[in-house]
């Protein structure tokens, strides 16, 4: 049996007229259903259009080809972790919360809005420039944002700080994704709370700026 058309869309007829960000965000809901499914590979614009209940040539005016679909729903993924992570440690002050901050943000995204992590950490097109780029973006403005709340915090050293930031970002992600993958027997909360004391009892060895040992 066919899945029914992604909402916005009707399944006979003439498309329902839609805004064109209406029909954008739309079309990439419909496109990240059949990409997170299909694989990119194995995913067709005809699948997608089906999907979205458009004609291609619909399809085809808001996005030239299927990379462009899916470079498109890349952008829309990444910025949001990158942008969700930058928050976390913009408004909070205390470090634990924003230890505790950052692996919510990553357990949030495996967690959440239809497996879009796939797209980001598991994409079967990681190798295509285009891509690989916007997966290197998220990996480096995450650990960016924890570099520099690290250096505005202590006193270590900036090369030392993005270090440490990596092995941060690097345990929230495999951590949430594992917890997905093993059936989630851990509550959410709880699965939070211990990579966050792990990363906790780590990074708050370093003494705060004003703070140091004589």
């Amino acid at each position: 049996m066919a899945a029914a058309p992604t909402s916005g869309a009707q399944t006979t007829g003439r498309p329902v007229r839609l805004p064109r960000s209406a029909r954008r965000k739309q079309l990439l809901a419909a496109a990240q259903e059949v990409f997170v499914a299909q694989g990119y590979h194995a995913a067709a614009m005809d699948d997608i259009a089906e999907r979205a209940g458009v004609s291609k040539p619909v399809l085809y005016q808001h996005f030239p080809g299927k990379l462009e679909l899916y470079l498109a729903l890349l952008d829309v993924h990444c910025d949001a972790l990158v942008r969700r992570l930058q928050d976390a440690m913009a408004e909070l002050s205390d470090n634990k919360l924003r230890v505790e901050a950052a692996m919510q943000a990553y357990f949030d995204f495996v967690d959440g809005n239809g497996e879009a992590y796939r797209l980001v950490f598991e994409s079967d097109l990681r190798n295509d420039p285009a891509v690989r780029e916007r997966v290197d973006r998220v990996e480096q403005g995450c650990i960016a944002a924890i570099t520099q709340t690290i250096t505005s915090d202590t006193s270590i050293p900036r090369e030392r700080a993005e270090l440490l930031a990596v092995g941060l970002t690097g345990a929230a992600e495999i951590g949430a994704r594992y917890w997905l993958a093993s059936g989630q027997q851990v509550p959410k909360e709880e699965a939070v709370a211990l990579m966050a004391t792990l990363a906790w009892r780590g990074i708050s060895n370093f003494p705060l700026v004003g703070n140091e040992s004589s």
